[in-house]
């Protein structure tokens, strides 16, 4: 089974929506208001909201598409352009858009259990630059359609101006041109007022829209203080209100969202404080600045962005925001190579190639060349092609996740257990590791330091051989747990595939508590990716599901997987990495025989019983087997449901129609 395939499969276990909040659009009826501490649905009752972002649709980032310098939007649309010329451009952006966000992903997040989606738009989706008084239908039509999906799946939308007019912060994020000119040229914020006042006029009357968030992230240009953003904050809204006297405003605080000295008191009687949270603890004291305003200002907080963390510190801060009454929206559900979101969408040769030219390393491509690779890359960004991280939507959406060790992967033994493959749960109860989160901003706090297949604090990078990825960076006194399915019970030889330029590491192994395997010593391989198998004997195991833990006392190597070997051949011998088979018992028998398989994956598996001159006879099973133990059953009948006579037939296994084994046995009637 792929990697994909596996996570699909585990996505399906383990991440269907535990409570049903909005499955149909009958249950709207009426617009969301704010009550005191708390926001309220059409009918009244309190809604914690709890959504994903939608960044990178209709604001390209360049981080997000690992573009150089975080490139801006107009940049990112400057380069390609440059690369393949305006029209092939435009049409790249349309399969570009069309891809990222489909019914499919708002049906997905509405499965992995969210109740609303904050979109971050670019003004000029609903007004060219530098065009006052003139407006477009590109971007009413995308949120149009949007709704769509949203009323079909039961989602609510918070609609949010991430690029303003002239950029409401110098950074890329607001596509300023490295000035924040909302602030410094009045003419910018008219056009803000007026593009505000046009979509509040065209959704006045739709419930569906929980709210506007008026300005993503402004930061004030030196000399400016929060009184010129609270009196442009009572501005817009003023002008929303002459239109829509129906939803919720959404007002974000200077310096990126933190910082809302001087905004208050409230200014609006529906109107919440939106702040956001990045690199920084999980404990109270990190809100409680926000906590005071709320008190007050008797308003509602929403913590409209946040993110960009390891899964401990995604668990760690949903906790926080449930113990305190605030609705979350996390950033993003979607980007290229990534682990912080719960999909990754794959980068392509090709556009490697584009990003490579980009950071002067390498040639201009030719504009077929380019613009071939750039349409890959957008069609990469279909839900079917990327990959599902389910440790994020575990570490978001599990009450259990800070309590339980729970299976990532499905482990049978006997079979082989890739380290990467640990279990999922927080720092200290599926794994520990000594840095597992980033709690400050202004220095480079790395989880994960090999960047590659996971959100945790352990350290996993892409490894130099068939196995994809290995545990590296190890300390002393780190561990990792993995919940196994012991097939049978007995002795094992256990191996552990391992890399290192010393003699220095030692691991043990621990059976639901108690120590199997006391100070492994690890030898010196030679390279950090040079791998050797080192083998303990005779380790005893029993049956039944449990869990293993794996304890490296002492650090300084590689650990790429553990195999688990029986030793009798004669009770299940490996016949391929994922494929373990039994001899049949009873051997001779004269009523029915169990024909043993194990697979660690799922494999397209044919068993059929052949008489002693190669004729078939019956057809046990054919076509795709799941992971986990099985037994075939034959009852020496044929296709007919006839008993055969007695004599000597034979099993015959074919796995992905390719490799076959075939053994005796000798029916006796």
């Amino acid at each position: 089974m792929s990697v994909f395939a596996m996570k699909t499969f585990l996505r399906n276990i383990y991440f269907i929506i535990p409570v049903l909040l909005l499955n149909c659009n009958t249950l709207q009826a009426g617009f969301f208001k704010t009550l005191g501490f708390d926001i309220i649905d059409g009918n009244g009752n309190k809604i914690i909201l709890k959504g994903y972002g939608l960044g990178g649709w209709l604001v390209p980032e360049g981080y997000m598409l690992h573009a150089p310098g975080y490139g801006s939007p107009s940049s990112i649309h400057n380069n390609i352009e440059d690369l393949i010329g305006k029209d092939a451009t435009e049409a790249f952006f349309k399969e570009y858009r069309q891809n990222y966000v489909a019914e499919e992903d708002i049906a997905l997040i509405a499965e992995w259990g969210f109740n609303s989606i904050r979109l971050p738009f670019h003004y000029e989706f609903f007004s060219p630059i530098d065009s006052p008084g003139v407006f477009i239908e590109d971007g009413f039509e995308i949120i149009d359609t949007l709704l769509i999906w949203c009323k079909k799946y039961g989602l609510y939308l918070i609609l949010d101006m991430h690029c303003a007019p002239g950029g409401q912060n110098a950074g890329n994020i607001s596509d300023s041109d490295g000035e924040a000119r909302l602030w410094t040229e009045s003419v910018n914020q008219d056009r803000t007022v007026e593009i505000w006042k046009r979509i509040a006029t065209r959704y006045a009357e739709e419930e569906w829209i929980i709210g506007y968030d008026l300005l993503n992230e402004p930061v004030l240009p030196e000399g400016y203080g929060n009184s010129v953003l609270r009196d442009f904050f009572i501005r817009l809204t003023t002008a929303i209100r002459e239109v829509d006297k129906n939803h919720t405003v959404y007002i974000e605080g200077n310096w990126y969202a933190t910082d809302f000295s001087g905004l208050g008191p409230r200014f609006d009687s529906n109107l919440v404080w939106a702040f956001h949270k990045y690199w920084n603890e999980t404990d109270l004291s990190s809100i409680q600045q926000y906590r005071n305003l709320r008190t007050q200002t008797i308003t509602p907080l929403w913590l409209g962005e946040t993110g960009e963390n390891s899964n401990p510190w995604f668990y760690e801060t949903v906790q926080l925001m449930d113990q305190y009454n605030i609705g979350w929206n996390w950033w993003a559900h979607k980007k290229f190579e990534t682990n912080t979101s719960p999909l990754s969408a794959n980068i392509n040769p090709g556009y490697q190639q584009i990003i490579n030219y980009w950071n002067n390393q390498g040639n201009r491509p030719t504009p077929e060349t380019a613009q071939a690779a750039l349409m890959e890359m957008a069609a990469n960004l279909k839900l079917e092609r990327c990959v599902f991280n389910p440790d994020v939507i575990a570490a978001l959406t599990d009450p259990e996740f800070g309590t339980v060790s729970k299976p990532y992967s499905v482990h049978i033994i006997p079979g082989s257990i890739a380290a990467a493959d640990y279990d999922l749960g927080t720092c200290g109860v599926a794994y520990y590791d000594t840095e597992f989160k980033k709690i400050r901003w202004d220095i480079d706090q790395p989880w994960n330091q090999g960047y590659s297949y996971r959100n945790d604090g352990v350290d996993i990078q892409k490894s130099e051989n068939s196995i994809a990825y290995n545990i590296g960076w190890i300390n002393a006194d780190e561990w990792v747990n993995y919940t196994v399915e012991i097939n049978y019970p007995g002795n094992y030889n256990v191996s552990f595939r391992i890399a290192s330029p010393s003699s220095n590491g030692r691991l043990q192994m621990y059976l639901d508590g108690g120590i199997l395997i006391n100070s492994l010593a690890i030898p010196s391989t030679g390279d950090w990716q040079n791998w050797q198998d080192i083998q303990v004997e005779n380790v005893s195991l029993p049956q039944g599901n449990h869990t293993i833990k794996i304890l490296f006392t002492a650090g300084e190597f590689n650990f790429q997987k553990m195999t688990f070997s029986t030793i009798d051949n004669a009770l299940v011998e490996e016949l391929a990495p994922t494929l373990y088979l039994g001899n049949n018992y009873p051997n001779p028998f004269n009523h029915h025989t169990l024909i043993p398989i194990i697979l660690t994956t799922s494999r397209q598996i044919s068993v059929i019983i052949l008489d002693i001159n190669g004729n078939l006879i019956n057809t046990l099973t054919s076509g795709t087997m799941n992971a986990g133990r099985h037994l075939l059953e034959w009852n020496g009948s044929n296709a007919s449901k006839r008993q055969v006579s007695t004599g000597v037939y034979f099993y015959k296994l074919t796995i992905d129609k390719e490799a076959e084994i075939i053994r005796p046995m000798l029916f006796l009637k």
